[in-house]
């Protein structure tokens, strides 16, 4: 079964919704920048470039995750603190 994770866009950016521990997992929680955004344990990852770094984490250990996709004018994500990877650690 592949994984899934939601991915939020609005009218001008998008967000991957991927839990911390599993940045942590990959090994990729201190390459990813402070353009995307936290809250509680999860990390949303942004399109541009932290998108692109867990994807080609997860295929490097051959797991391609699917998409459910969710679409609004204006995202309350962008509201959310900015990703810092020290949150990410146990």
């Amino acid at each position: 079964m592949k994984p899934s994770f939601s991915f939020y866009a609005d009218a001008g950016h998008g967000w991957l919704r991927v839990p911390k521990h599993l940045l942590v997992e990959l090994g990729i929680a201190e390459k990813i920048t402070s353009f995307s955004y936290q809250r509680g344990d999860y990390a949303y990852l942004e399109e541009d470039v932290d998108l692109s770094i867990f994807l080609a984490a997860m295929r490097q250990r051959g797991i391609e995750p699917e998409f459910r996709e969710y679409h609004s004018e204006y995202s309350r994500i962008r509201g959310y603190e900015s990703f810092c990877y020290e949150s990410a650690l146990p």
